[in-house]
């Protein structure tokens, strides 16, 4: 991973750090596709999720399922909670829907968009353009400043810097962390990271927003902040937002809740 320099470029993003990891980005075969590659989108664009089975092998050679026929829809503008018990499969759900992983068996369409067989230019496109995930360890990166690694996926599709930069900051101030802007994640707390991971996940203004245990590590001030900007994406952009969470304050607050247990969905 390439080190950020200490000359920036004039809209205080450092370009080499950036552009290292968007040359780094192509030459893993994801190159920028037309929007027509991946379907025609639309507000009618809602997901569903059909007979949805994924199981792995554990060290001792044993097949473990995990996900033993989902399924499930979602419109626009709605908001999902899925929960459940640690190890019952809502992170695995959100990473098939959210095109990292490759189910078993079953389909997951959003809109005309088929994610279960798709290519891996075309879940590159997919991820990178109509998906926002917040993934439960952040997975920032730490060699640059809240507002690069909020700025950076609208860099990395070659978006103007200058109103990429002007973007993350209103993202952050949204949720209370201007004064962090210019911060290394490394100087951070973990709750600055989760909602600093919240912005860049909805910088791209995704049609499809997945969040793991985003109130985790905030308090009930932070924590109300970052719900209120999930529930108000969802309503104005409009959005499908599901958020697998262990917080039932949360969970009551999105439109359904979708308890896992089993490997199988029940609705509450």
């Amino acid at each position: 991973m390439s080190k950020v320099q200490s000359q920036k470029s004039d809209d205080g993003i450092p370009s080499s750090s950036i552009d290292d990891r968007r040359e780094h980005n192509s030459d893993q075969g994801q190159p920028h596709l037309p929007p027509a590659d991946i379907g025609h989108w639309t507000l009618d664009f809602g997901l569903t999720v059909t007979d949805l089975r994924k199981s792995f092998l554990s060290p001792s050679g044993e097949r473990i399922e995990v996900l033993r026929g989902i399924s499930f829809s979602a419109r626009p503008g709605e908001t999902i909670a899925i929960v459940g018990a640690s190890g019952a499969g809502k992170s695995t759900l959100l990473h098939l829907v959210g095109g990292i992983e490759a189910p078993d068996h079953g389909t997951i369409r959003l809109g005309e968009f088929a994610v279960h067989s798709a290519s891996r230019a075309e879940l590159a496109r997919y991820r990178n353009t109509r998906v926002g995930v917040v993934f439960q360890f952040h997975h920032l990166l730490p060699d640059l400043t809240a507002a690069e690694n909020v700025c950076f996926p609208l860099v990395l599709g070659r978006d103007d810097r200058r109103q990429a930069m002007r973007s993350a900051h209103e993202a952050l101030n949204r949720l209370g962390l201007t004064s962090r802007a210019s911060h290394r994640i490394t100087d951070l707390s973990g709750g600055e990271q989760q909602r600093i991971a919240v912005c860049r996940a909805l910088i791209t203004a995704p049609l499809l927003v997945l969040a793991d245990e985003p109130t985790g590590n905030l308090d009930s001030i932070s924590g109300g902040l970052l719900e209120t900007e999930l529930m108000s994406y969802a309503a104005s952009r409009p959005a499908i937002v599901i958020i697998a969470t262990h917080n039932q304050d949360l969970a009551q607050r999105c439109d359904r809740v979708l308890t896992l247990e089993a490997g199988r969905i029940a609705e509450n």
